[in-house]
C-alpha cells in the first residue's frame, strides 16, 4: 500500500465513519461496503494527489462510481427514500470527467440555493444528507419537534429542486 500523505492520511480518518455510513446505505450489504470502503481508499492512495483539488468530493465521487460500477445496471428494488437521495447524487456528483466544469457550476448554483433557505431549514438539510443524522437525531440537537425536521427537509429539497430545475 502507498504511503500516505498527512493531509491524506488525515482525510481517511475524518471521512472514515461518514464514507461508510455512504457505501453501506447504498450497497446494502454490509461485506459488500466493506469491500467498496476498501477500493474507494485504495484508489484515493493510488492516485496523483497533486491531481486532486477536493480530496473529499473525490473520495465520494469515486465511492459512488464503485457503487454504480457494482450494480452493473441493474435496478435496485430495495431502499427507496422518494427519490431523493438520487436527486440529490445527480446535483452533486459527476457522471463523467468531462462533466468537471458542469458540476462546479452545478455546485455553486447549489451553494447559492442553500443559503437562500433559512438557517434552521439549512441546517437540517445538513444534518440530514451531509452528516447523514435521522429526524429524530436533528429534532433532539435542535430542539424541534420530528415533524419540523420533515417540514424543513421538504421545503428545502422543493426549493433546490425548482432553483437546479431553472438552471438546467
Amino acid at each position: 500500500m502507498p504511503d500516505a500523505s498527512p493531509g491524506l492520511s488525515h482525510l481517511l480518518l475524518e471521512q472514515d465513519g461518514p464514507l461508510q455510513r455512504y457505501i453501506h446505505r447504498r450497497a446494502g450489504h454490509a461485506w459488500d461496503a466493506q469491500d467498496l470502503v476498501q477500493e474507494t481508499y485504495l484508489r484515493l492512495l493510488s492516485a496523483d494527489p497533486d491531481s486532486i483539488r477536493n480530496p473529499e468530493a473525490y473520495l465520494f465521487t469515486v465511492a459512488t462510481n464503485l457503487l454504480r460500477q457494482r450494480a452493473g445496471g441493474r435496478q435496485t428494488g430495495g431502499r427507496e427514500d422518494g427519490g431523493v437521495e438520487e436527486v440529490l447524487d445527480r446535483l452533486a456528483t459527476p457522471c463523467e470527467a468531462a462533466a468537471g466544469v458542469d458540476q462546479a457550476l452545478r455546485s455553486k448554483r447549489l451553494q447559492e440555493l442553500m443559503a437562500r433557505l433559512s438557517p434552521k431549514c439549512r441546517t437540517v438539510l445538513v444534518l440530514h444528507y451531509r452528516d447523514e443524522l435521522n429526524y429524530r437525531d436533528i429534532s433532539t440537537q435542535l430542539n424541534i419537534s420530528v415533524h419540523m425536521v420533515k417540514k424543513y427537509i421538504v421545503k428545502g429539497l422543493a426549493a433546490c429542486r425548482q432553483g437546479m430545475g431553472r438552471y438546467g
